[in-house]
This record gives structure tokens, C-alpha cells and sequence, in this order.
């Protein structure tokens, strides 16, 4: 038996902010969370990008050191948002302990500042200083990191999943804890995913002349989604977490129900690991909707992945025109904070679900001139009053990896 998935709870760390006023004036105001990228004084020198979406204010996270001893920066960011949703939530001790609860929970790659210093410490040090690498270390930068630090911190038992597919990796994580509600294997499931600060992510997609670089002394004008003078994407940093209950389960409970999934895809394209694919992300949208067993003309609003590159833009716009026509608001949820890589799906989501609550729809910022080839599109140019009943939640990764979540408003699930 199918069984209804809501969302209680939700926390986001952004490069436009932590608090939900402060994010939500970022939105309204326009505020860009971009800023110059910080020098490592290794790395920086080779890059020719020098824009970051950074966390850029102080975060009190007051875990026990035995805990701590486990965590890179990016557990931290990951166990910071499960801690104030799992606060939020409501739930009992007993119930979080309990093994019906279970995370689903990812980074890109771990902790790559931890990873960093492993390496440094292998090539680079006299052999009697190979002894300095702890035994913990590989705990604080292995890819499922955050999803296992959330577990032992909080003394959760139930399934875990820990994505790590790139750009999609917390909107898998949020699918999958979805399907894991939706069928019966846990009653509720902490999503979510972060990343952390290092050049050495910049320095991926630098070499791969996919960064922004023509706004090296404008951090706030880039990035640029669906904008004729975009010039790639800005890598950012975060953390996100939701919370999804069986919906029967919440409202005994008295939950706040923020929205409801009412449907997920993910496929693959098949093909070429970096180009994005038109086939391949026009039928996750439309898989989505069969899922959700939606009209395309019931969605009021689409997040889009919309990280400014030449290419991506273009075949994204091209597939939501062929889905979903001119109907739909469209927004780059990006230009406020780059590209926060593994967890850009969890922030984008908890972002609709702001704009849902308070009733408007942020405009995609520092588009000026709306590039040709995107312009079939209803983009969102000024900040809207609307309401938005259904959203579309897309990313999309290298490797071919396309999702796309579908989410019902929270004032209206009955």
C-alpha cells in the first residue's frame, strides 16, 4: 500500500543565509550570496575563476567533542540542519532511536579540506610524520561522512542511504527517502545533503572552463542563469535537511505539515557522463509527473538547475518547454548563492517551500537579457505575489544523472 509523504521539518545553511527571515529577505531583497573566492595559497594561484557562494558567518554548533573528533566541515554543516530539524520535528528520543527512522544523507565527495591534508601528509611529509594521520581521519573525510555522523550523533537506527551523484545528490536523498515512507520501509526519513568550502572543487570545474570568470571583480552579477552574457557556473558551499513523515503519522501527531511529495524521478541518460541530454531530462520531468499522477499544466512553479553554463541552460530550457510550455514560473535559484553542489536539491527545496509559505516567487537574479534560445520560457524577472500549489524541484549531475521532484503545498494538504 502507497502511503502520503509530508514534510515537517526543514534547515538550511546558505550562502544568502541560516535563518528562514534571513533567507527569505534575501530572496525578496535580491541579495546576492556570492563573493570573492578565498586564497588557499596553493590551489588559488592556477584558478582563473575568483567568485564563491560562501557561508560567511559564524555558526554556533556547540557538538560534544566526542563527536566532533569524527566530523570535517562538511559533518558539521550536515549535522547542524539534522540537528535543527530533528529539534523542530517534534519527534520522541524514543522514536528517533527506534529504528523507524532512517537518513538519507550525502555530500559530492566527503570532506576534500580533510582529504587534502591526508595527501599533503602522504606525498609531502618525512616518513616519521606519516604517523600524524589519525585513525579517525578517514572517518572525517569518507564520501558518506555526513550521512553516518548524522546516525551516531543523534543515535539513529533505521535504513541509510548515502547518495553521492554530484549535483543530484540531495534531491536523490530526499527521492529516496520518499519511496522509503512511501512504501512502508521507514516511517519517516532525514534527508538532505552539504558540502564545504575547498578550492579543489573550484579547480574541478575550472579546468573544465565551466566556472564564471568574467565577473572575477562583480561576485554579486554572477552567476547568470539563462542570461545571454552568462559565462559559467560559481561553486558554492551549504547544508540543508528535511524531515518526511508518513502523512497519517504527522497529523496525529499535530505536525506542521510545510508540503508534501507528491512525486520523484531519476534516471540516467544513458551516454555521454558530462553533456547534459535533452532526452534523457525531458522524460524525468515527465516520469515525475506520472508519478505524482499530475497534468503538466498543475504546476505553477519550476526550480530550475540553471547553473549559468553555455550548454546546460539551453537544453533545460528546451526540456521544461517541451513539458511544461510558458505556464510555469521559472527560476535560477542559483544566482543567489552558486552552485552548492551536493546539496543545491535540499536548499532549493527548502527555498520553495519558503517562497510556498510566504506566497511570492523570487525572480532569477542578473538576468538582463534573456538568451534566445531560453526565451519560450515564463521567466520569473521581478520578485511575484503568487501563489504556487504545485513545484517543480530538477538537478541534474555529471554522469548523466537527472531528478526531479514534485511538491504539494503545505497549506493544502488535506
Amino acid at each position: 500500500m502507497k502511503r502520503r509523504v509530508v514534510i515537517t521539518a526543514c534547515s538550511a545553511i546558505t550562502p544568502i543565509g541560516y535563518e528562514k527571515d534571513d533567507i527569505i529577505e534575501s530572496l525578496r531583497q535580491g541579495k546576492s550570496g556570492v563573493r570573492p573566492l578565498r586564497d588557499d595559497g596553493l590551489l588559488t594561484k592556477h584558478i582563473h575563476s575568483r567568485v564563491f557562494g560562501t557561508v560567511d558567518y559564524p555558526i554556533d554548533y556547540g557538538f560534544k567533542r566526542q563527536y566532533r573528533k569524527t566530523m570535517g566541515p562538511v559533518a558539521y554543516y550536515a549535522c547542524q540542519v539534522a540537528k535543527d530539524v530533528l529539534e523542530r520535528s517534534g519527534l520522541s528520543q524514543e522514536f528517533i532511536t527506534s529504528g523507524r527512522l532512517g537518513v538519507a544523507f550525502g555530500s559530492t565527495h566527503g570532506s576534500p579540506t580533510v582529504q587534502r591534508e591526508i595527501y599533503h601528509t602522504f606525498f609531502n611529509a618525512l616518513e616519521e610524520k606519516f604517523s600524524s594521520i589519525g585513525a579517525v581521519d578517514y572517518l572525517r573525510s569518507m564520501v558518506h561522512t555526513t550521512a553516518v555522523n548524522i546516525t551516531r550523533m543523534f543515535g539513529i537506527t533505521g535504513r541509510i542511504i548515502a547518495s553521492s551523484t554530484a549535483c543530484t545528490t540531495s534531491s536523490q536523498s530526499i527521492g529516496y527517502g520518499y519511496e522509503m515512507v512511501k512504501f512502508g520501509m521507514q516511517d519517516a526519513m532525514l534527508c538532505g545533503g552539504a558540502d564545504e568550502y575547498d578550492t579543489t572543487t573550484v579547480a574541478v570545474f575550472d579546468n573544465l572552463l565551466a566556472c564564471s570568470v568574467d565577473y572575477n571583480d562583480t561576485p554579486h552579477l554572477t552567476p547568470r542563469p539563462f542570461d545571454a552574457d552568462r559565462d559559467g557556473l560559481v561553486v558554492g558551499e551549504g547544508g540543508g535537511a528535511v524531515l518526511l513523515e508518513e502523512y497519517e503519522s504527522a497529523k496525529r501527531r499535530g505536525a506542521i505539515i510545510l508540503g508534501e511529495i507528491v512525486g520523484f524521478a531519476c534516471n540516467n541518460n544513458g551516454g555521454d557522463l558530462i553533456l547534459p541530454n535533452l532526452d534523457g531530462i525531458t522524460a524525468t520531468l515527465r516520469l515525475a509527473l506520472a508519478d505524482a499522477g499530475l497534468a503538466p499544466t498543475d504546476v505553477d512553479f519550476v526550480s530550475a538547475h540553471a547553473t549559468a553554463t553555455k550548454m546546460g541552460d539551453v537544453i533545460e530550457a528546451q526540456a521544461i518547454g517541451a513539458v511544461y510550455g510558458d505556464r510555469p514560473y521559472v527560476t535560477g535559484l542559483k544566482s543567489y548563492m552558486g552552485h552548492t553542489m551536493g546539496t543545491c536539491g535540499v536548499i532549493e527545496t527548502i527555498l520553495t517551500l519558503y517562497m510556498m509559505e510566504q506566497g511570492f516567487i523570487a525572480p532569477t537574479l542578473n538576468l538582463v537579457n534573456v538568451d534566445e534560445r531560453c526565451a519560450m520560457l515564463r521567466h520569473t524577472r521581478e520578485l511575484t505575489e503568487a501563489e504556487i500549489k504545485i513545484a517543480a524541484i530538477q538537478n541534474f549531475a555529471f554522469g548523466g544523472v537527472n531528478t526531479c521532484l514534485l511538491i504539494k503545498n503545505g497549506g493544502m494538504v488535506e
